[in-house]
């Protein structure tokens, strides 16, 4: 299938601007297949919203940021989130490029690699090419392919064999100029029998017109390897959010994916967990609040291939004023996949009768010797709820505070980082006017 869809940049424009970064030959070239893919793709189909309705074509002009020595050179929008990182490992990206990278000297002495996906194509090109694109690949739709040929900055994480980090490694990703192209890559790859916790905040300043961030990350688990992946986008009302997350696990490989999305603006998410190994893992804890007029879809994806494959998702959402949520859970177990178990959850709560939200809890099962089960809500704030702790001398308002956190306490209280835990606690408060 064809679409009209209009490049953001000629093959021309493209490949200068790839050899103009000192770009290898082969990523080059990989970006002016994708151009050319993107123009004959589809567009990823949405349930039942219809994305080509959003704004998905400003993207902007590729503008590299200038590099920052200190963090006390960073925007006033995220010195908050990264006021504790000096001696921490730390890449910060301001648009099109990074502006700051820093690994531990510790962490560098194991052979960690931790820096700009941008840098890392140039520097450590043979640990990159196998992985780019491979786990979310071009052809899928349009989208796909054009991030696949206009990413920028991006980060780059490599964890080799047996190397098990402790403290948590952070990135901060920043959209303030609205004529900048915004569309990082995050690749992390964890060799055999290590683990890694790797935290990342996406956010926008003050932006004068609309933009649309077109994100991807690819997440690798080698056998035995654990990796805990969080993420929180907090992006502006003039910012349309569409991000892609899949992780590839093999033998004995676990992730984590913990995400919170605060955005104010259309979103769409689809974060995946391939177990392709015997024994792999997935435990996904998805938390949002949608305000004002959002239009948003997440969905959360489990496909089981190896055997004794235990895979757990768990969605809540809180919608308010007229925001709209579609939110997918989707478990596919493949033919031999036997003694495969995958759980999830997925539940909405509206706070106003304009609100809207729609679970869709989905099961595709091939194989017979497997466990697998669903649960699935939408609702108001309950009345009698309300009645009850009002009766107790608690006034409405923190009547419904408390019921909202209520309803959300089952996944934050499960997250496992204390600092992620009272920054998604704030953000929380914030989104829902408190």
């Amino acid at each position: 299938m064809t679409t009209q869809t209009i490049l953001p940049v000629e093959s021309e424009a493209l490949r200068a601007l790839s050899e103009s970064n000192n770009e290898p030959g082969w990523l080059t070239e990989q970006r002016l297949e994708a151009l050319k893919l993107a123009s004959e793709l589809a567009l990823p189909k949405l349930e039942k919203q219809k994305i080509e309705r959003w704004n998905i074509s400003e993207y902007g002009t590729y503008k590299a940021g200038a590099a920052i020595s200190s963090l006390e050179e960073v925007p006033a929008s995220i010195k908050e989130l990264v006021q504790d990182q000096a001696e921490g490992s730390l890449v910060i990206q301001r648009n099109s490029g990074a502006v700051y990278s820093k690994l531990s000297a510790d962490l560098a002495a194991q052979g960690v690699i931790f820096t700009d996906l941008a840098t890392a194509v140039r520097e450590h090109g043979d640990l990159v090419k196998p992985y780019l694109n491979t786990a979310v690949k071009a052809e899928e739709h349009s989208i796909a392919a054009l991030h696949a040929a206009l990413w920028n900055g991006g980060v780059f994480l490599y964890v080799p064999k047996n190397v098990n980090i402790e403290v948590p490694l952070q990135a901060v990703l920043l959209t303030d100029d609205a004529t900048a192209t915004f569309a990082p890559h995050v690749l992390v790859v964890a060799e055999a029998n290590s683990s890694v916790t790797y935290v990342d905040n996406y956010v926008s300043g003050e932006l004068s017109a609309p933009v649309f961030h077109n994100g991807v990350v690819e997440v690798f688990v080698k056998a035995g390897a654990k990796v805990r992946f969080a993420t929180v986008h907090q992006l502006s009302v003039n910012v349309t959010d569409v991000s892609f997350r899949r992780a590839v696990l093999e033998n004995d490989g676990s992730i984590e994916w913990i995400v919170g999305e605060m955005n104010n603006g259309d979103t769409a998410s689809n974060t995946m967990s391939v177990l392709k190994g015997n024994g792999s893992s997935s435990d996904s804890k998805v938390i949002a609040v949608g305000s004002g007029s959002q239009k948003i879809n997440y969905t959360t994806e489990a496909r089981h291939f190896g055997k004794n494959t235990p895979s757990q998702m768990i969605t809540r959402a809180v919608m308010r004023e007229e925001a709209s949520a579609i939110i997918n859970g989707i478990t596919k177990i493949e033919k031999g996949a036997t003694r495969a178990d995958g759980q999830q959850t997925e539940k909405v709560l509206m706070l106003s009768p304009k609100a809207r939200g729609d679970a869709n809890p989905i099961l595709l099962i091939d194989e017979d010797d497997v466990t697998a089960g669903h649960a699935a809500s939408v609702g108001q704030v309950n009345a009698e709820q309300i009645h009850y702790l009002m009766s107790r001398g608690i006034n409405r308002t923190d009547a419904e505070r408390l019921i909202i956190y209520g309803f959300l306490a089952p996944v934050v209280a499960d997250i496992p980082l204390e600092a992620l835990r009272t920054q998604l606690q704030s953000l929380i408060e914030k989104k829902l006017g408190q």
